[in-house]
């Protein structure tokens, strides 16, 4: 599904990834681990195709996205990958619903199809009697409900987390982290989670340590 190989990036110079290989299996859930100011999230961003790399190639799902046009690398980013951040970035003038249908809009599916998809998202998050509340109306773990059902339904080959539980207590983090097996079971989604939760990293498939912008370990 993934096949990130030699990625380097620095910000001026300050070198933030120094080589870095990384493979990710078709339904398998990886998560990143690592202090803060490891890499972590700009690999993430980086394989998301939200930043560049310097050097190295990125192969998602059989593409390869490094050498894709501007055009064409916003539509590969919007039809085949879904984004869960730790700020929901839910649009507070719009309902749930339409939160979750903006991805659908924006591939151009019509308006029918795209709420009819989003309805079955939230009643499968259980969040069918919330679909018409505002994320004001929402406390913070159905927010991020809200931003998963969002990240699919566009049924993205591979879903990118960072950080998606830092806002929330602990009840709703697990419960969150349970959501995400529940998804990969069913729908043999492809997660790669950026996370500083030791709990989360052990209810994934695979943990990837990484320090001072290499992998150290898996």
């Amino acid at each position: 599904m993934l096949q990130a190989t030699g990625i380097y990036k620095k910000y001026g110079k300050l070198e933030i990834l120094k080589g870095v290989d990384l493979t990710v299996a078709k339904g398998e859930i990886v998560t990143i681990l690592g202090a803060s100011g490891a890499g972590k999230s700009t690999l993430l961003h980086i394989v998301g195709t939200l930043d560049k790399s310097d050097a190295g190639q990125v192969v998602v799902d059989g593409i390869n996205v490094s050498s894709l046009s501007a055009a064409k690398l916003s539509a590969f980013r919007n039809h085949r990958l879904g984004f869960i951040f730790q700020f929901h970035h839910l649009l507070p003038e719009f309902t749930a619903l339409e939160n979750v249908c903006i991805p659908a809009f924006i591939a151009k599916k019509g308006k029918k199809e795209s709420q009819v998809r989003a309805l079955e998202l939230l009643d499968l998050l259980g969040l069918s009697s919330r679909a018409e509340h505002k994320p004001s109306e929402l406390s913070g773990g159905e927010q991020q409900r809200v931003a998963v059902a969002r990240a699919l339904i566009n049924n993205p080959a591979l879903i990118l987390a960072d950080e998606p539980s830092g806002n929330l207590d602990s009840e709703n983090a697990l419960s969150l982290h349970s959501l995400f097996k529940d998804l990969r079971d069913q729908f043999n989604q492809t997660f790669i989670i950026v996370t500083h939760n030791e709990e989360l990293g052990e209810m994934s498939d695979r943990k990837v340590f990484m320090k001072d912008g290499l992998i150290l370990s898996e």
